[in-house]
């Protein structure tokens, strides 16, 4: 039986995911979301996991983003208990672009706790799009056990999902201004500058933190 011009541009599509050029790989993955198919999801869902370019991943994740939740949203909530990082992270990452709130049981402590910052900081940025109505508390903290983790970029991303909460947030981040952890006592009067000044710098913030802790203050008179 011969294939027909659609079966023949989706066979040539997912061929060109797999192609060694990135550009090839980007035209492609554009391709696949311009016409969605279901047959694309899981070869998406896999290239999402082994994809080294981030435009390429990004591309990946927008035609996810076309192709019907009832069949990306299972795949994805599977992806998000994979042994590979990077397909939890890029799962994660996904699942805040979809946007779906189904996903939220997926959002656990170890999930937000991940030992890998990457996936750790796409699960950060997924709960705050996905928690639910009346739960943000206990969203904020579950994040703020994290404060004082990693180097700059992973303390940021932190301080942004907090900052995103809104005032929910201060009595979990009020608890980590008296940890007995300096970096975590940093980390969280530098997120509670940004919460009364989003537009102070993170470094700013965190290097007047850190004078303020070398003072032994806690910030606690700012909140």
């Amino acid at each position: 039986m011969a294939i027909t011009q659609r079966e023949a541009d989706a066979a040539r599509a997912l061929q060109g995911l797999e192609d060694g050029r990135s550009s090839v790989r980007l035209r492609a993955a554009l391709a696949v979301g311009t016409t969605p198919d279901p047959r694309f999801v899981d070869r998406l869902v896999e290239r999402c996991a082994t994809e080294p370019e981030f435009f390429v991943r990004d591309m990946l994740t927008w035609a996810l983003a076309r192709h019907p939740v009832s069949l990306t949203l299972p795949r994805l909530l599977s992806e998000v208990r994979s042994e590979r990082a990077q397909a939890r992270s890029q799962a994660l990452h996904t699942l805040s672009k979809i946007g779906d709130r189904r996903a939220w049981p997926a959002i656990t402590r170890a999930v937000l706790s991940d030992s890998d910052d990457e996936v750790a900081r796409s699960a950060w940025r997924a709960a705050v799009v996905l928690v639910p109505e009346g739960e943000e508390a206990g969203l904020a903290t579950a994040l703020a056990t994290q404060l004082g983790r990693g180097e700059r970029e992973t303390q940021l991303s932190l301080s942004r999902a907090l900052v995103a909460l809104g005032e929910v947030m201060v009595p979990a981040l009020l608890a980590a201004t008296t940890a007995p952890d300096p970096r975590v006592r940093v980390h969280a009067l530098a997120t509670q500058r940004l919460l009364r000044d989003p537009d102070t710098g993170f470094e700013f913030a965190i290097e007047e933190a850190k004078r303020v802790v070398a003072l032994g203050g806690s910030g606690q008179e700012g909140l």
